[in-house]
């Protein structure tokens, strides 16, 4: 059986917690706490409040995300 794949959608930093982790306000409204991708951290990709990001949702949980984008 394979993976479903994940749901992408735009959002913005809000707050930035400990250990790579961020609250993000999505287009819609939603509130979700989401990682950065292991990319972001080999790349030193710094995220900050107020940035706007594309994050990928699991389809089984969708309180939770990570971030794979961070649009300039």
């Amino acid at each position: 059986m394979a993976k479903e794949e994940g749901i992408v959608v735009e959002g913005q930093v809000t707050e930035v917690l400990p250990d790579r982790k961020y609250r993000v306000v999505l287009e819609n409204g939603h509130i979700v706490l989401a990682y950065g991708a292991g990319k972001m951290t080999k790349f030193k990709i710094r995220v900050m409040v107020g940035d706007r990001v594309t994050v990928s949702l699991s389809p089984y949980d969708l309180t939770r995300g990570r971030i794979t984008y961070r649009h300039k």
